[in-house]
C-alpha cells in the first residue's frame, strides 16, 4: 500500500512528485488537445468539412445549408456523446482502483456493465423494448440494482463493506448476470439483432433526447466524486489509518459506490459497454499528475475523453463509408498501451 502523510496527500516516493505548477501546464496541455479533438470530430466523416464550416454550423448555423445540418443534427450530438461518456467512464474508473485499491479494477469488477447488460436484454425479451431510450431506462436501473446488491454482499458479516468483499461480490453477481445475459440472448437471436450496436459500444445515432435524461445524474456523480477524492487519499493508508484521521470509511465508500454507478451506469446506458477506458486511463493520469487522488480524478475524465473522441473520430475513417463501433477501437487501442505501460514501469499499489 502506498504510504502518505498524515494530511492525506502522498509523499513524493509514492510517484513522481508534480509541482502544481507542471499540473497546471499539464492541465492546460490537455484541455488543449480535448478542443483540437472536438473541432476534428465536427469536420470529420462520411463528408470532410473545413474549420470554417465547423465553425460557422455553431455560432451562426444556417439551416439552409446542408454541411450546417449535418454539424448541427449528427456530429455535434455524438462528439457530446463521447465527451460526457469519456468522462464518466474516466472518473468511475479511477474512483473504481481508489476504492478497491485495485491497479486492475474497473466499473465492470463491481457488476454495473453486467447490470445494465442484463436488464437490457430483459426488457427485449420481455416487454419487446426496441427503442434506445427504452434501453436507457433499463441500462440504468439494471446498473443501480447489482450496484446496490454488491454492497450489500460487500457488507454481510461484521463490520462495513471493505474493498475485498466488494470486488468478491461483484466478480459473483457479474459471472451470473453476464451468464443469464448470454442464455436470453441465445435463445432468440433475432429479437436481439437490435441490440448488436449497443453491446459493442457505439455512440452513432445518440440524439440530445439519449442525452439529457441522463446529464443530471451523471452530474450528482462527478460531485460525489470530487467531494469524497480527498478521504481516498486517507483511504488509501489503509483503514485503521483513515479512521484514525476522522474519515467515515462507510460513507466514503457508500458515496464513492454511488458515483460509480450513476457515472458508469450511465454512460453504458448511453453508450453500451464500452471496455479497457475505465481500467487503462487512471495509470495514465497517475503517471502525469501523481498520486494525489483529485489530480488523478480530474485528469481521468479529461484524458477519458480524449480517448474515446478519438477512437471515434478513428472509427469513421478507417472502414469507409462503414463504421467501427467506438468500442471496438477502444479495445484495440487500449489492450496494447496498458500493456505497454505494465511492461514500461510497474503499476503503482493503490
Amino acid at each position: 500500500m502506498t504510504s502518505t502523510t498524515l494530511t492525506g496527500r502522498p509523499p513524493a516516493s509514492a510517484g513522481p512528485a508534480r509541482s502544481v505548477t507542471a499540473r497546471g501546464g499539464m492541465l492546460l496541455a490537455v484541455l488543449a488537445v480535448l478542443a483540437a479533438l472536438v473541432i476534428i470530430s465536427l469536420a470529420v466523416g462520411t463528408e470532410y468539412l473545413s474549420p470554417a464550416t465547423v465553425w460557422h454550423a455553431i455560432v451562426s448555423p444556417d439551416s439552409s445549408n446542408p454541411a450546417h445540418d449535418i454539424v448541427r443534427l449528427r456530429r455535434w450530438p455524438r462528439t457530446v456523446v463521447a465527451v460526457i461518456v469519456g468522462i464518466a467512464l474516466g472518473t468511475s474508473g479511477a474512483l473504481a482502483q481508489a476504492l478497491t485499491r485495485n491497479p486492475l479494477a474497473d466499473p465492470g469488477l463491481l457488476g454495473v456493465n453486467s447490470g445494465a447488460a442484463c436488464a437490457v436484454v430483459l426488457a427485449v425479451g420481455t416487454f419487446g423494448i426496441t427503442s434506445m431510450s427504452g434501453y436507457l431506462v433499463f441500462a440504468f436501473a439494471g446498473a443501480l440494482i447489482v450496484t446496490a446488491a454488491v454492497y450489500l454482499v460487500g457488507s454481510a458479516g461484521r463490520g462495513s463493506a471493505d474493498p475485498v468483499r466488494l470486488v468478491l461480490g461483484g466478480v459473483a453477481l457479474s459471472a451470473v448476470l453476464v451468464g443469464i445475459t448470454n442464455a436470453l440472448s441465445l435463445s432468440n437471436p433475432r429479437a436481439f439483432d437490435n441490440m448488436r450496436t449497443w453491446v459493442a459500444g457505439s455512440v452513432v445515432g445518440r440524439d440530445w433526447h439519449v442525452i439529457w435524461p441522463v446529464v443530471p445524474f451523471m452530474a450528482v456523480g462527478l460531485v460525489l466524486a470530487f467531494a469524497v477524492s480527498g478521504a481516498l487519499n486517507a483511504i488509501a493508508l489503509g483503514d485503521e489509518r483513515a479512521k484514525a484521521m476522522g474519515v467515515n470509511l462507510a460513507m466514503n465508500r457508500a458515496a464513492v459506490l454511488i458515483a460509480v454507478t450513476l457515472l458508469a451506469g450511465g454512460a453504458t446506458a448511453i453508450a453500451g459497454p464500452i471496455a479497457f477506458v475505465g481500467l487503462m486511463v487512471p495509470h495514465v493520469a497517475r503517471w502525469l499528475v501523481g498520486p494525489d487522488q483529485p489530480w488523478i480524478i480530474g485528469m481521468s475524465a479529461l484524458l477519458a475523453a480524449i480517448l474515446l473522441l478519438a477512437s471515434d473520430v478513428l472509427g469513421r475513417v478507417i472502414m469507409r463509408p462503414g463504421e467501427v463501433p467506438v468500442g471496438v477501437i477502444t479495445a484495440f487501442i487500449g489492450a496494447p498501451l496498458l500493456i505497454v505501460l505494465i511492461r514500461g514501469k510497474k503499476v503503482r499499489e493503490l
